[in-house]
Formats: structure tokens, C-alpha cells, sequence
């Protein structure tokens, strides 16, 4: 099957209101669909044979059988034609028609010279070559930007005079002067008060120190906001939201591109070094998908073909997820199941491998300085015990009930910022929050220290030689046979770090509902996870504690004895991190993988399962849609869910209601209108496409043409052919008949036609109409009436058209929440008359308008 050409002229976006349906299948899911049909009756228009053709040049028909090919090509394509404009969706059935053609091409012409075989074998390599050099700029960006929020997050607090370029850590690990317990503090790492007033005691340092914290995370925030507002308003946000649309089809011309890419690294390490209750994972796949966008340009194959291009954004996710995480099983699963539309076998494939090379690419670059990819490496010596899976659950529940709270109230702030005054401020916005942020995590030693420092010491298993307050156990040094550490009543530091983090915990729900959505890179994976890891190490330490004073217990008795190591903290702190993430996500496989490959934790897959599954459920029960789906929703992107089902028992025709006064359906005919005749509908109208006719009193339809096919043939024709002007007669047939002596030139468009539109009749159900743009990817579908008299309701009158402009898009999210049939016929005016009088009527849905025609 040839492929049609064109873009949908779609300016709804503009508007906010958007009205596309796209969806991505593989080859084999090009399936028969109950229901459809083809309107193939011919009456008075049945074109001629071929036969009949040869002996009558007159014939100026082309119907609907005039040709087996979709539609005919230029010997030398004109320029534009076959390209999309920006804020549109790509046509999936033509794109991937576009590339089987190529490939037969290319697979033909390899038979003739050993030059063709070789150019053969270059393009079926350039796939893994892509995805080669993709893994490599990935991990190397991470890389970059992991060492360099580390350096910054340290730069807030001090400096180190042994080489301004160390961070805290590394500045130590060089010192000589420094012992094991005392690792944190050496000679060479001054603070701010050091540096300014010579000493690091007293409250006047303290006020220093504190006064320089909140200064420098307040230039990062402002750095991050302006480079972002200046040079590319792309790179804020997480970006998984604008990926999603577009792994779907949309198209948001530079949201890949370069200057995106280089704003968004400056800008995510500013964001991640100020302090902001923030992460870089959600960001790091944005800054993956365009490094594969950009990549895309230096190969035909996918620089051409948008649908191809996507498959290579599907695994630059995934490479994205593999440096954010260390986790490159974890990154294939979360492309295949939270941000891909598209994924056939191969992009699994091409995924895995260039997940394998950015993951291998990060570990060379070896940025935490610990010779491990993992984030948060944990080294729990305690198995888990059947009856932890209740407390495991109970964080389930937690994580479920906080991500539907976080959607909430995250989306109704977002939609206030969109909706009043605020959103016209966005740097005094950051400033704000900040500042505010800043201010209160100072005092607190939890809050002060970076989130992913946080989280890696809530994981942590307390050994003999921990500092950390959370290990200040009584009898710390008393160890079991093993020489494991056993349960113990905690000491003084223990119940001072339990507060500090219940503070923590309180700040971090808060914050993180006005700092997500913010003009400035921003991820979500890493505050998530930090809420639940202090919500399960609370739970965790106070397990532990009734395990030690209750032993006797009936619940503990048979499996926890006095003295043994029972109840592990960081367990629940990583059961807690991982159901909290799910809640907010709605993430389930890839979750619970990426996890088990961020701490190396294998054998604790089954509590983070029972939790991942819980918060799912908990947060489904409150709301349907993760949080990346409210973003697009609330953004109004047009994004066809591929997991909703459609529950209204509706049919194609009851959709759509035209309005009474509505002006008469715009068609064009196939062989009697002018060039005049069509730039004034152009001129006159929005829609993106207009069917075409054999004539105004047949309407039988010969094909679709797009609006920007339309415009650009015109403009082309005007400057390359000589004698065209307004009064030339344009026809999409196959043969244009003799023109008298002294007549304008015409105008042949019908290699421009969609001569094989989809087409469904009026009585299709909508479940298989949706089911069929999912599927197959369409852009519109046009829905006929097989021409015999039929009368619905009311009374039709002769040569009266209507059309509703009523957004497809729109329709069906009403649908698919609470709008009613009654309620439609209200959208789109009540009482209205259907199709009668005994011809046809098409209804176009697409990424344009919404057509009815009836009864011409």
C-alpha cells in the first residue's frame, strides 16, 4: 500500500485546546476491524474501465476504484509536501508505509552492484550505530552532571583549599590529617565562616554559614530560571510528560533540540545544587531523548521518518532511566511501560543496548567515586520474615494515599499558576520557593544535605563503625555470633534523628507539591522516593524497638528471640521509597526493577512487589491518572490513553451533533473548481483537510486532501509552471480531458490526494472507532453513510449541510469521564437534523476539525 502525504494545519494548539488522535502499532497489529467499512456503491458517477478510458479521452472521472495506488507521485517531489508543522501529529500508517517502501527499495537495487550491497548493509547497521553513539553522549552528559551537582550542592556550605575542584568528599579522601570517625572533617575543607571570619564556632558563624547557604542556593535558582526563560523555555520541567505526547505522535518542534539539550544540562545542575526538594532522574531522560533526536540528523533513514525517529526516542528513554538509575533493565521496562506508544521487538532490542552502553559509559566515568553503578548500594544481612509483610503493606497503603494527595494538590496548584497572574512571574516564583526552602532545611541536618544523600543514608544498614545518628544504638558495639549487629534500644541520637526527620518528612511533602512544576528543570523520582524512605525508616526503627521490648510477643516469639538481629530499618526505608514512587507514578514492573537495580537488593523483590502493587491499588482507587498523565492532561497535549477503556455504548454518528446554523460542509470536487475556488476556502476556513468529490450533486467521495499539501502545491505550481492563475482548473483525477485553445493551464494535484482514506460507517460502535486510532495510528477517519435514504430524525431539507467544529479530542475525554449522550447533544446543539433525502454525508475526525455533512 502506497502512502499519502501532507500535515494537518492544526491550530487548536493555540487555542489550548487540542484535538488529535494518535496512536502507534506495529506492523502486525494492522488487523480487520468488526464494524468498518467502505462506501464502494457507484450510481450515476461508476467511473469507465480502462478500455473505455483509451476510447474516450474525455473522461475526466477518478473515483474511488480509479487506481490501486493510494496516491501519485512527482517525478520530483515538491518541497514541504509530506512534512509536518509544528504542534501536529504524524500519520503512523503512512510513515511506516513510507519506510517498508524505502527498504524495498534499498533491498532491490543491493542486487545490482556491490556499491547498492553496501550501502545495504550500512543502513541496516546505522540502527545499532545510532544507538551506539546515543548510549555514549548519554552516559557521558550524566556523568557531567552527576559530578557536577555534587560539586555545587558541596560549593553552598565550603570550600576545599587542596583544589577548589574537589567536593567535600573527595577533599577528604586526599587529606592526610584526617582519621576514620572525623572522615567528614579535614584540615583542607573550610566553610564560608572559616573563610570569612576564621573560625567555624559560635552563633556569628553560624549565621554565616547560614547566610551564604541560602545566597548561593538562591543564585543557583535564579541562574537556573533565567537561562531557562531566555534560551529555551523547553528545558523545564521533568519533560516525561512532553515525551510521552511525543513518542505518540505530536510534534513540538524544538523541544529536542540543541539548544534544549545544552540549557537543560546547565540548568539541571543549578536546579539539583540549590537545594530544591527536586531530582535530575525525570530530566535525565529528557536530556537522553535529545541527544537521540539530535543524533537522529546524522542518518537518512531516521531523519527522514518520524515514525522511525520515535523508536529511537523509545530507547534514548530508556538510556535515560539507565544513567539516571544505574538501572538499565529498569530503563528498558519504564520506556516500554510508562513513556512508549510504539515498541515493536527490535526497539526492545536497540533498548537494551543502548541502555547496556550509556550504563557502561556512566560506570568508566565512575562519578559517585565508589566503583559501583548503582545509586544506593544496600548490603542487608537480615532476611525478611513473612509477618513484615503487613508493615510492608502499611506503606503501600502510605504511598498510595500520598501520591493521589501529590497529584491533587500538585495539579490544582499548577492549574492556579496556569490560570491567574502567578504564572506571568515564574523567576520571582522560583525565588520564592527557594528561599523558602532553603531558610527551612538549614537548621536541619536532614534537609541540608542533598536528597540523594538523604535517601542513601535512610537505606543504609547501621554497621560497628556508622557515625551516623540513626545508629546511635546503646550497646552499639555488643555484636551477635555472626557478628552482626543485633536488635538494641535505641540511644539519644537515634530519638533526636526520629524527629528530625518526622520534620523532614513534613517539609518535603510539602514542598514538593509547589516546586514540581516550576519554570526550571525538575525531576520527581527523587522527592518521591525520599518521602517514603523517612515514612519507612520511621515505621522501620519502630518495629525494630517493639521486636526488642516485646519479643514475647505472639506476633514475634516463634522467629524473633531476645538479642538477634530481627527488624532491618533500611529495608523499609527502601520497601517505603519504592511504594511512594509507584503512588505517584503508577509504575508497577519497571518500578520494582529499577529499585531492586538501584540497590542491589535482589532478594527483597517480593516486599517491594507487595508494596509497589498496594500503592498502585490505593492510588487507582482515589484517581486514575500517574502524575506524568495529569501533566498532560492538564496541559491539554493530545494524548490518546492507550490503557483507558472506552465504557459508553455509543455510536460513530451520535458523537458528533451539527448545529443548526452551522455553515454547509466545505468539500472540493475533483475536477471543477479553480485555483481561485480553492485558495478562498483556504483563506476562509481552518480545517486542516477537506474531502474530495466527484461532484456537488453526487458526493460520492473520491479522497482527502491536507491543507498544507493544498497550500504548498499552489505556491509551487505559481512559481515553476508557466500560465497558472487563479482561473486554472484543478483536478485530482487521473486524466484531465482536451482544454479548448487560449485556457489557463490546469493544475493536476492528485498526486497530493489520499485517494484510500480509512473509512468507517455511521453505525461503527466508538470503542472500535477509538480502538481503531490507537491501533493504526490514524489521523482522521472518515465516517459515510452508504447513500440510500435514511431518515433519523426530523426533517432535511434539500442541499442544506452542516458542520459541527466541535474537537475530536474533546469528545472523547468527555466520554471517557461522565459525559452523557444527552449531554453531547447539548455540546453541539439540541434537536438537530440527520441525514436524509437519499445521498451521502461524511463525518471527518481528526487532528483538525470535526466535519458532518448531510445531504447535498
Amino acid at each position: 500500500m502506497a502512502m499519502w502525504q501532507g500535515a494537518m494545519d492544526n491550530r487548536g494548539f493555540q487555542q489550548g485546546s487540542f484535538n488529535s488522535f494518535q496512536s502507534s502499532s506495529s506492523d502486525e497489529d494492522l488487523m480487520d476491524i468488526p464494524g468498518t467499512a467502505m462506501d464502494f456503491s457507484m450510481r450515476d458517477d461508476v467511473p469507465p474501465l480502462d478500455g473505455e478510458i483509451e476510447e474516450d479521452k474525455s473522461y475526466n472521472g477518478g473515483g474511488i476504484g480509479s487506481s490501486n495506488r493510494m496516491m501519485d507521485f512527482l517525478e520530483e517531489p515538491i518541497p514541504g509536501v509530506g512534512t509536518y508543522d509544528d504542534f501536529n501529529t504524524i500519520d503512523w500508517v503512512r510513515e511506516k508505509s513510507r519506510d517498508r517502501d524505502r527498504h524495498r527499495e534499498i533491498t532491490n537495487k543491493s542486487k545490482e552492484s556491490t556499491w547498492a550491497l553496501i550501502h545495504s548493509v550500512s543502513d541496516a547497521f546505522s540502527g545499532w550505530l545510532l544507538m551506539l553513539l546515543i548510549g555514549l553522549l548519554s552516559g557521558s552528559l550524566a556523568g557531567l552532571i552527576d559530578i557536577s551537582a555534587h560539586w555545587m550542592t558541596d560549593l553552598k556550605e565550603g570550600i576545599c583549599t587542596g583544589g577548589i575542584w574537589f567536593n567535600h568528599e573527595h577533599c577528604c579522601w586526599n587529606s592526610q590529617h584526617v582519621t576514620f570517625e572525623d572522615r567528614d572533617k579535614c584540615p583542607e575543607w573550610n566553610s564560608w565562616s572559616q573563610l570569612i571570619i576564621s573560625t567555624n564556632e559560635g552563633a556569628f558563624a553560624y549565621i554565616v554559614n547560614y547566610f551564604m547557604y541560602v545566597l548561593w542556593a538562591l543564585l543557583f535558582a535564579f541562574l537556573a530560571v533565567s537561562l531557562v526563560k531566555v534560551f529555551a523555555p523547553y528545558a523545564c520541567g521533568s519533560g516525561i510528560p512532553e515525551i510521552k505526547t511525543i513518542l505518540s505522535g505530536f510534534i513540538i518542534r524544538g523541544y529536542l533540540g540543541k539548544w534544549t539539550l545544552i540549557i537543560k544540562t546547565i540548568t539541571l545542575v543549578l536546579a539539583v545544587s540549590s537545594g530544591l526538594s527536586l531530582g535530575k532522574e525525570g530530566p535525565l531522560v529528557h536530556v537522553a531523548c535529545c541527544c537521540g533526536n539530535i543524533l537522529c540528523h546524522c542518518f537518512n533513514k531516521y531523519r527522514k521518518n518520524e515514525a522511525k525517529r520515535r523508536e529511537v526516542l523509545s530507547a534514548a528513554a530508556a538510556a535515560g532511566v539507565s544513567v539516571a538509575f544505574g538501572a538499565p533493565i529498569g530503563g528498558v521496562l519504564f520506556s516500554l511501560e510508562e513513556v512508549s506508544y510504539y515498541f515493536p521487538l527490535k526497539t526492545l532490542w536497540r533498548s537494551f543496548f543502548a541502555a547496556l552502553v550509556a550504563a557502561f559509559t556512566l560506570r568508566s566515568i565512575n562519578p559517585f567515586g565508589n566503583s559501583r553503578l548503582v545509586l544506593f548500594y544496600v548490603e542487608f544481612h537480615t532476611p525478611w520474615h513473612l509477618f513484615e509483610l503487613v508493615p510492608f503493606i502499611l506503606l503501600g497503603i502510605f504511598g498510595g494515599l500520598w501520591g493521589a494527595l501529590f497529584i491533587r494538590t500538585n495539579i490544582a496548584w499548577c492549574r492556579k499558576r496556569k490560570t491567574t497572574q502567578l504564572g506571568k512571574y515564574p523567576v520571582i516564583e522560583v525565588l520564592v520557593v527557594t528561599a523558602i526552602t532553603a531558610i527551612l532545611a538549614f537548621p536541619n541536618e536532614y534537609t541540608r544535605m542533598s536528597t540523594s544523600e538523604l535517601i542513601s543514608e535512610l537505606f543504609n544498614d547501621c554497621g560497628l563503625l556508622d557515625s551516623s545518628k540513626l545508629c546511635d544504638y546503646e550497646n552499639r558495639f555488643n555484636t551477635s555470633k555472626a557478628g552482626e549487629l543485633p536488635d538494641r534500644p535505641a540511644g539519644v541520637g537515634v530519638y533526636s534523628a526520629m524527629w528530625q526527620l518526622a520534620l523532614t518528612l513534613i517539609l518535603k511533602i510539602v514542598i514538593t507539591i509547589f516546586t514540581f512544576g516550576m519554570k526550571i528543570p525538575s525531576g520527581l523520582f527523587i522527592p518521591s522516593m525520599a518521602v517514603g524512605a523517612i515514612a519507612g525508616r520511621l515505621l522501620g526503627v519502630g518495629m525494630e524497638q517493639l521486636a526488642y521490648y516485646h519479643h514475647d510477643w505472639a506476633i514475634f516469639n516463634s522467629w524473633c528471640s531476645q538479642g538477634a538481629d530481627c527488624i532491618t530499618p533500611g529495608l523499609y526505608a527502601m520497601v517505603g521509597a519504592a511504594a511512594c514512587l509507584g503512588g505517584v507514578t503508577r509504575m508497577t514492573v519497571s518500578l520494582v526493577v529499577i529499585m531492586f537495580e538501584l540497590t542491589g537488593g535482589l532478594e527483597y523483590i517480593v516486599p517491594l512487589m507487595a508494596a509497589a502493587m498496594t500503592s498502585k491499588w490505593v492510588a487507582d482507587a482515589l484517581g486514575r491518572e500517574g502524575i506524568y498523565d495529569a501533566h498532560i492532561r492538564l496541559n491539554g497535549y493530545p494524548f490518546l490513553e492507550a490503557k483507558e477503556e472506552f465504557a459508553h455504548k455509543t455510536l460513530a454518528m451520535d458523537v458528533m451533533k451539527p448545529r443548526r446554523n452551522d455553515p454547509l460542509l466545505t468539500v472540493l470536487t475533483q475536477d471543477s473548481m479553480t485555483v481561485e475556488d480553492v485558495e478562498t476556502i483556504i483563506s476562509e476556513t481552518t480545517y486542516s483537510g477537506f474531502p474530495v468529490v466527484v461532484s456537488r450533486e453526487s458526493q460520492r467521495l473520491v479522497g482527502f486532501v491536507l491543507r498544507r499539501d493544498l497550500i504548498i502545491s499552489i505556491e509551487n505550481a505559481r512559481k515553476k509552471q508557466d500560465g497558472v492563475v487563479s482561473t486554472s482548473v484543478i483536478y485530482f483525477t487521473e486524466h484531465s480531458p482536451p482544454m479548448p485553445p487560449y485556457t489557463p493551464p490546469t493544475l493536476k494535484l492528485r498526486n497530493i490526494l489520499d485517494l484510500s482514506p480509512f473509512t468507517v460507517t455511521d453505525l461503527t460502535p466508538m470503542e472500535i472507532v477509538v480502538d481503531i486510532f490507537r491501533k493504526l495510528g490514524l489521523r482522521q477517519c472518515l465516517v459515510t453513510h452508504n447513500g440510500h435514504s435514511t431518515r433519523f430524525r426530523g426533517e432535511a431539507k434539500s442541499n442544506e449541510t452542516l458542520l459541527c467544529p466541535q474537537e475530536a479530542y474533546s469528545v472523547i475525554g468527555k466520554l471517557r469521564t461522565q459525559q452523557t449522550g444527552q449531554m453531547l447533544r447539548k455540546r453541539c446543539a439540541q434537536n438537530m437534523l440527520f441525514p436524509g433525502g437519499g445521498h451521502s454525508y461524511y463525518w471527518l475526525v481528526g487532528s483538525g476539525k470535526v466535519f458532518w455533512k448531510r445531504d447535498i
